[in-house]
């Protein structure tokens, strides 16, 4: 079963990462592509806990030279998470 929201994410962080000058915010970028490549196809959703600590670490990288595309995954993991039953 594929999330196609956070798969979005996980295109776009991706592209984020290959885009930016920070070495470090590439490195984050990336290892939150992988994160929600993962969360994207295993068998159950992610809580919502996962998900706030997601959009928490892109709120971290709004800064970035890459601001426009981890603002886009952003969107895509709060839509995806709108889904979720619970809190």
């Amino acid at each position: 079963m594929t999330r196609e929201n956070l798969a979005t994410a996980s295109d776009t962080l991706e592209s984020a990462a290959d885009a930016t000058t920070d070495d470090d915010a590439a490195e984050r970028l990336q290892s939150l592509a992988d994160q929600l490549d993962s969360l994207a196809t295993r068998d159950r959703d992610p809580d919502h806990g996962r998900l706030a600590r997601i959009e928490n670490a892109l709120h971290d990288l709004e800064d970035t030279d890459v601001a426009d595309q981890v603002t886009d995954a952003h969107e895509s993991v709060v839509a995806f998470r709108e889904t979720v039953e619970g809190v």
